[in-house]
């Protein structure tokens, strides 16, 4: 059995840098056309002309057959001016500005404080200039629990946000829970979607545990209840344009995994393809796969949805357990395990 599919976008990545990002980077390329690439490095991506040098360093580490082109975003700070928003429309590089929550995730440390205060005057530029918002969608109070971090933000930030800004467009990326997926089609402009992981679809918090602690399904934000897992896969497999595909693909070091203080992340890039037809097989909406991974994305951004294609056939192969760098290894999403579709560019 095969499947044929429009190249696919990737609408979450993260490439990091240096030795890192040339490893990782052919795992993404050769799989999917494009990829919104994450600014959260360090020093953060906060200017046009540092996410124009980003991603010449990018193009620079592409295997040379490949027409992998990445989308660049700016790393949303309290100090940046609107002005920057103009030179990152003008540049034709930047496609989006993500909103880190200071202290939410990795490297986000320099993230937003005052979203509705300092940030205002940029966040309205945005709408001027017809710049997406990605947001990692997460309270950082740390009274509130982490399981209800997402739920929080949604009540308190995006809701009032989407309020007084009602022509920004949003991307609630990685979303884990019912309460995000009910919001996600609640709002029908149109200018509000989100983008969904394999784990989130695949796991629950319970692979947190099982057999001992798994640094390796460790994510922010972290895995949530089966009902939540359930709930998104529903949204996304009953055709809703408003998801579409993006792995959150997140590399680190097996020794900054496995160590008294993890790092959080899971990398998909070389499998997601596979898992997400596994996900909508299991859902019996493979007829759903193409619109999810290939046209939702560009259409909601505004751009053309690729020419070429990619094939998955069903022929059972096993993950590898590792993949192997001078620098270290990094394990995979699954690894070890036999999956059922595999890709192959045609």
């Amino acid at each position: 059995m095969q499947l044929t599919l429009t190249q696919p976008d990737d609408w979450h990545l993260h490439l990091r840098d240096g030795d890192l990002l040339k490893a990782v980077l052919p795992h993404s390329a050769s799989n999917f056309g494009r990829a919104i690439v994450m600014p959260n490095l360090k020093p953060p991506i906060t200017t046009t002309a540092a996410a124009v040098a980003y991603r010449d360093s990018i193009l620079e580490a592409l295997p040379s057959n490949s027409n992998f082109t990445p989308l660049m975003t700016l790393y949303l700070t309290d100090t940046m001016s609107p002005n920057e928003i103009k030179l990152a429309r003008r540049s034709g590089a930047v496609y989006a500005v993500k909103l880190y929550p200071a202290g939410a995730t990795t490297n986000s440390q320099d993230g937003v404080t005052d979203l509705f205060g300092k940030c205002l005057p940029v966040l309205e530029e945005m709408v001027e200039q017809d710049m997406p918002l990605l947001v990692h969608g997460e309270v950082t109070n740390p009274d509130v629990d982490v399981f209800d971090r997402e739920k929080v933000f949604i009540e308190t930030v995006l809701k009032p946000l989407i309020e007084r800004l009602p022509k920004l467009k949003v991307v609630m990326e990685h979303i884990t829970t019912a309460d995000a997926a009910k919001f996600v089609q609640s709002c029908e402009n149109g200018l509000l979607a989100a983008t969904v992981t394999p784990q989130h679809l695949l796991l629950n918090r319970n692979s947190l545990f099982q057999g001992g602690l798994q640094p390796h399904n460790y994510c922010l934000p972290v895995l949530k209840r089966e009902t939540h897992r359930q709930a998104i896969v529903s949204a996304v497999t009953s055709g809703s344009k408003k998801f579409f595909l993006g792995t959150d693909s997140a590399p680190h070091d097996r020794r900054r995994k496995e160590c008294a203080c993890g790092c959080a992340g899971i990398y998909s890039a070389p499998i997601a393809l596979s898992l997400y037809a596994k996900v909508f097989e299991e859902a019996c909406a493979l007829d759903k796969l193409e619109a999810f991974t290939s046209f939702n994305g560009p259409d909601f951004y505004g751009l053309p949805r690729n020419a070429s294609k990619i094939t998955l056939q069903k022929a059972p192969w096993k993950v590898p357990e590792s993949f192997s760098f001078p620098f270290g290894d990094i394990v995979p999403m699954f690894a070890g395990e036999t999956l059922e579709w595999q890709p192959c560019i045609n």
